[in-house]
């Protein structure tokens, strides 16, 4: 395999595109709350924010390798990691340095928004590095920190974050956007779990399906997706939202179609389970882009 394939196949490119969606989502918050954006500010805070979303990826990667789980698993489009150090396993240091430098990265920005806005940034920031280096080692064993981890990093972390690096100060309107994100993306780390139940327990995971089955799973998914549409009109009733942001509405029939195919086929082969795993996919980012853009066009058209 050459050279770029093993730098760019534990960094997960294909996954990236859920961090322009989420800072894009924080910043429309900024936008509708403050009338505030930067360009400039944006696109640091983007950087970083991709840099942190690569040295996850490329350091769960790198464990995951390390554990023997990438052996174990049987590779989706969704799950079990991208195949590319089974492949190269004298290569396996270059995933450990990807995530090393790209983490580097993430705090060097992290530094520059704290020189700019102050110590405030901390609120979001500690708890999104913690994720990123304790997730795969330590909070995977925790049925309930590994489900909450991803929402956290990518909705309250990601979201108020970009929020706070654009107008100094953290929002209602973005802590209400924050939620949409964080019930979708721990959604889709709890979905993907599916395939890898067995193999995740062989290396001493221990998340919701291992500790309670996959009907708990179920459950916990359709209340998390009922979470996501409910936040958003708990946030429309509270005059923190406007009215174009109830778009977000029009996913719904996706939404439970993908919900009950999830507890149709929990038990069923594999391959009758993926389609709903993408269209789960397809989900994550459209709602939270749908709702960045009614925000966007509420203070656009106040």
């Amino acid at each position: 395999m050459k050279t770029p394939a093993i730098l760019f196949g534990p960094m997960r490119v294909p996954f990236l595109l859920l961090t322009p969606v989420c800072v894009a989502l924080g910043a429309a918050a900024a936008f509708y709350g403050e009338g505030a954006f930067r360009m400039d500010l944006f696109l640091i805070a983007l950087a970083g924010g991709l840099c942190a979303h690569i040295s996850v990826n490329a350091i769960n990667e790198y464990q995951d390798f390390r554990a023997g789980l990438d052996y174990r698993t049987t590779r989706t489009p969704f799950s079990g990691g991208s195949g590319t150090l089974p492949q190269n396993p004298q290569k396996a240091h270059w995933a450990a340095a990807v995530g090393a430098v790209t983490l580097a990265f993430t705090v060097l920005v992290g530094m520059y928004f704290l020189w700019v806005w102050g110590a405030g940034l901390l609120l979001v920031g500690i708890p999104g590095i913690l994720s990123l280096l304790l997730y795969t080692r330590w909070l995977t064993r925790n049925p309930l920190l590994c489900l909450l981890a991803p929402g956290i990093g990518f909705g309250p972390c990601m979201v108020m974050g970009a929020d706070f690096v654009l107008t100094g100060g953290y929002s209602p309107v973005a802590a209400a956007a924050s939620l949409v994100p964080f019930f979708l993306v721990s959604n889709l780390l709890l979905i993907n779990q599916f395939p890898d139940i067995e193999p995740d327990k062989a290396v001493g995971r221990r998340h919701l399906m291992i500790a309670y089955g996959k009907r708990a799973g179920v459950i916990v998914y359709a209340v998390f997706l009922a979470g996501t549409y409910l936040s958003v009109i708990f946030a429309w009733l509270a005059g923190w939202f406007p009215t174009p942001a109830l778009a977000v509405l029009a996913t719904s029939p996706l939404a439970a179609h993908t919900a009950a195919g999830v507890a149709k086929n929990r038990d069923a082969d594999l391959e009758r389970l993926l389609p709903y795993m993408g269209k789960n996919v397809l989900i994550t980012l459209a709602i939270p882009a749908i709702l960045a853009v009614g925000l966007f066009a509420g203070r656009l058209f106040l």
